[in-house]
């Protein structure tokens, strides 16, 4: 029989790592048409709706191949089976199995899924020929929150100290997140924005960020992992 060529894959790790924005980043510059679905919003309560929605939401991008099918949020659409009393979810991976062993194969259209929770998705999902190429995205190491950090504050009016403070905050923010770094940058520049109100200063452009404020950001702004969770996710990651 013809070779069938590995069409599946599935980015998984702790929630705000960057799995959703890595398969964007890529699918972008590859240049590749995607269709894009939040797991949530295919399921429906209604009996043989979100079996017809799953089919739908293949043929659209097999009409519109080559292109990729990201499936966000992919454990509350596809659960392991048996744990639904409704019976929506299993209905739902029977279909979503139908369409990927189809007899004519996904012809020009790669299915990319992202989870916080692999040990929530049905094991069948998984086997060979489906999602079976696993890739972990795990926290960010040190010098992975430089460079988070340094992007988040690109654009950002800082002075130079604040921009010098951005190192030891990412060597200190263990069980950061790029998402909680991003928050640390944001919260920095609504306190000089709240400064420069309170102060009355008028400015064309936003107020710099200081040492002060980034501080300030940096205490209010808690990790989304343990140390517990951090350590082992890191090891992991290394």
């Amino acid at each position: 029989p013809p070779l069938r060529l590995r069409t599946g894959v599935m980015l998984y790790g702790p929630p705000g790592c960057g799995k959703t924005h890595i398969v964007r980043a890529a699918l972008a510059a590859a240049g590749t048409r995607v269709v894009v679905v939040r797991g949530p919003e295919l399921l429906n309560k209604y009996i043989g709706a979100s079996e017809a929605a799953v089919r739908a939401v293949f043929a659209r991008a097999a009409a519109a191949a080559p292109c990729a099918l990201f499936f966000d949020e992919f454990d509350a659409l596809a659960p392991a089976r048996g744990r639904d009393t409704t019976g929506v979810s299993d209905r739902v991976v029977n279909q979503l199995l139908a369409e990927l062993d189809g007899a004519a194969g996904l012809a020009g259209v790669t299915v990319v899924a992202a989870t916080s929770r692999p040990d929530m998705v049905d094991p069948a999902l998984l086997r060979p020929g489906r999602l079976d190429r696993l890739v972990y995205v795990g926290v960010p190491t040190a010098a992975e929150r430089r460079e988070i950090l340094a992007a988040a504050s690109r654009n950002a009016e800082m002075t130079e100290e604040g921009r010098a403070m951005l190192d030891s905050i990412a060597d200190g923010a263990l069980g950061f997140t790029g998402a909680d770094l991003a928050a640390v940058v944001a919260e920095a520049a609504l306190a000089a924005a709240r400064g420069a109100l309170a102060g009355g200063k008028a400015s064309d452009g936003p107020p710099p960020i200081t040492v002060t404020h980034l501080a300030a950001a940096r205490a209010a702004t808690r990790p989304s992992l343990g140390a517990g969770e951090a350590a082992a996710a890191a090891a992991r990651h290394a």
